[in-house]
This record gives structure tokens, C-alpha cells and sequence, in this order.
């Protein structure tokens, strides 16, 4: 049930009898991942990255080590190839990747991450791993291990995707 005061927060009907309600299996699995994107984005301004948001971080992802075209990060990102050039705009302004000539077509711009852009998805990666053992800290190896294992027998392989920006209505 949804508190008219609180239109962001769901609130327990009452009923004391532990019952699990179905909405909140996707409500606790986004506030655990909004709660692990905070927390490496709060960390990542300390350290460097103040200007980098999800949605960019999602970009770099899908530029990758090896680059990538603005069409293949928009499929990457599951956005069109306009969305995906204003965040590789974005991300060339911030310094964190570059446009280059692609060697093996001389039509195509690749999109490069720059040293600036490495260091903030190495940095995220070892943050990323300091919270999981905060996870194993309160949890226990065995319940994060079988949340993570379990997680992988639902979701279909197919689902693992970076277009979660796309997907939330930015990018």
C-alpha cells in the first residue's frame, strides 16, 4: 500500500502475520542496488570522479576496454544512437574517454575510454568489491554467495544487459 504522504516509500498494511508480498522482491532488490550505486558514486567523488553519474558509468562499461562506435554503445545500452551521443559528449567533455579514427574503417569514430576514464571504472571495481565484503560482514560468505547464486538461477542470461539507463528513462 502506497502512504499518500510518503509517495516514495511503501508502507506494511498491518497485518502482523509475516505475510511476503510479491511487490516487495523488486523493491528491495532496486533499493539494494540504488544503496550499492550511492555509495560508489559518494565514494568515487571523494576520490577524483565528483562529475561521474550511473548512466555514465553504464556508458563506460559499454565502451569498454577495447572502444566502441556510438551505434554499439547505444545496443550496448539499449538506447538510440543520439541518447548514447550525448552521453559520450558528456563523457568526452568530463575527460573521461575520447573519439579516435577507427584503424580498420577509416568512416567510423571509435570511442576510447582516456587514463581519466580507466581510473574511475578501476577505482568503481575495487569499491564494488569492498562493499560486497561489508555484504559478507553483515550477512555471512554462505547468504551472500547463495543470494548471488540464487540470483543467477532466475535471471535469465540474456537479462544481464547494461541498459539500465535506458531502461530507467536516462542515458
Amino acid at each position: 500500500m502506497v502512504d499518500e504522504k510518503k509517495v516514495n516509500q511503501v508502507v506494511e498494511t498491518g497485518n502482523g502475520e509475516g505475510v511476503r508480498r510479491g511487490y516487495e522482491l523488486p523493491l528491495l532488490l532496486f533499493a539494494g542496488f540504488r544503496t550499492l550505486i550511492d555509495r560508489v558514486h559518494a565514494e568515487l567523488a571523494e576520490q577524483g570522479h565528483p562529475d561521474v553519474r550511473p548512466a555514465y558509468g553504464f556508458a563506460m562499461q559499454a565502451v569498454g576496454v577495447g572502444g566502441a562506435t556510438a551505434s554499439e554503445v547505444g545496443r550496448r545500452l539499449g538506447v538510440s544512437k543520439q541518447a548514447a551521443g550525448k552521453t559520450v559528449d558528456r563523457l568526452v567533455v568530463l575527460g573521461y574517454a575520447e573519439r579516435a579514427d577507427d584503424p580498420a574503417d577509416a568512416r567510423r569514430k571509435l570511442v576510447r575510454l582516456t587514463p581519466h576514464g580507466l581510473d574511475c571504472l578501476g577505482r568503481s571495481a575495487a569499491i564494488f568489491d569492498r562493499l560486497r565484503a561489508e555484504w559478507v560482514g553483515a550477512l555471512g560468505a554462505e547468504r551472500v554467495a547463495g543470494l548471488e547464486d540464487a540470483l543467477r538461477t532466475v535471471v535469465p542470461a540474456e537479462a544481464f544487459r547494461l541498459d539500465a539507463a535506458g531502461w530507467l528513462g536516462g542515458a
